[in-house]
């Protein structure tokens, strides 16, 4: 349809992948080298600027993977939500699903059996055909990282450091999948469309007393009882210091747009237009 294609356009140029004429920019050029959606390929450009891209590149696999949770059978679900909770990080699911990634790897290095894996992974109600796939997207990944020479950080998963870098690598490629939570019960408005959501039964948020405000999201899913699937919280400071002035000045009036406009007031002087200008 021609509305979805120029959405397509337009967001491919709030991400700096088209030049003025409308062609790839050569940062366009470098994102389409990778097998991945538009606002990833930019993420995981920038970690090359934060020096996350260790981080990126799996948080990259396991989304582009089929979700790694098993549905629990009837009665089980308790159980589930209770392994899955060693892996939840307070940072958010792009978070967990790096510490799941992480882990199972070290816990089949070395199988003894062909079925360690699936125990593994049966014991976990996680899936391990899934993880295997992210294994080997992860690895495709780092073999087109190496062929167009962009430089691989040493991992440093765990520091404070480290989880600000992968924020903003988040940031810079989905700044445009924000949601705030209006009513301080999990009733998600995105900054987008104004549209309501609320958590995904995965997210290591759900069913948990801690709700975050405001809220970096994967995707939005309207089959699925519109929900937001893995979202990590995010400060406002860090997306006002982030996200392209011409994208959030074409985003509609709303009363969260109003709160991250004095964030950005604070932020950027008056005296600035010049620098924006730039």
């Amino acid at each position: 349809a021609p509305e979805s294609l120029m959405q397509a356009l337009e967001d491919l140029d709030y991400l700096a992948a088209l030049d003025n004429d409308g062609n790839l920019s050569e940062f366009g050029i470098i994102m389409s080298e990778f097998p991945l959606d538009p606002q990833l390929s930019k993420s995981l450009l920038a970690s090359c600027e934060f020096e996350c891209v260790d981080e990126m590149l799996t948080i990259a696999a396991m989304v582009t993977a089929p979700s790694c949770f098993l549905h629990a059978p009837p009665g089980t679900e308790e159980i589930a939500r209770s392994r899955w909770r060693r892996f939840s990080h307070p940072a958010g699911d792009h978070f967990t699903l790096i510490n799941i990634f992480n882990t199972f790897r070290a816990a089949t290095a070395h199988p003894t059996h062909p079925g360690n894996r699936e125990q593994w992974c049966c014991e976990c109600f996680l899936s391990c055909s899934a993880l295997s796939k992210a294994e080997m997207i992860r690895a495709e990944l780092v073999e087109i990282m190496k062929r167009i020479e962009l430089p691989i950080s040493e991992p440093d998963f765990g520091s404070e450091a480290n989880l600000l870098s992968i924020k903003k690598a988040l940031l810079s490629g989905y700044f445009m999948h924000i949601a705030r939570d209006v009513d301080g019960s999990g009733n998600y408005l995105m900054l987008t469309h104004k549209q309501v959501a609320q958590l995904h039964p995965f997210s290591s948020y759900y069913s948990t007393r801690r709700i975050p405000e405001w809220i970096l999201f994967h995707e939005f899913s309207i089959s699925e009882g519109n929900s937001i699937r893995v979202v990590s919280e995010i400060s406002p400071h860090l997306f006002a210091e982030l996200v392209p002035q011409y994208y959030f000045s074409n985003l509609p009036p709303s009363e969260s747009k109003d709160i991250l406009q004095e964030v950005i007031n604070h932020l950027v002087p008056v005296s600035a237009t010049e620098e924006e200008q730039k």
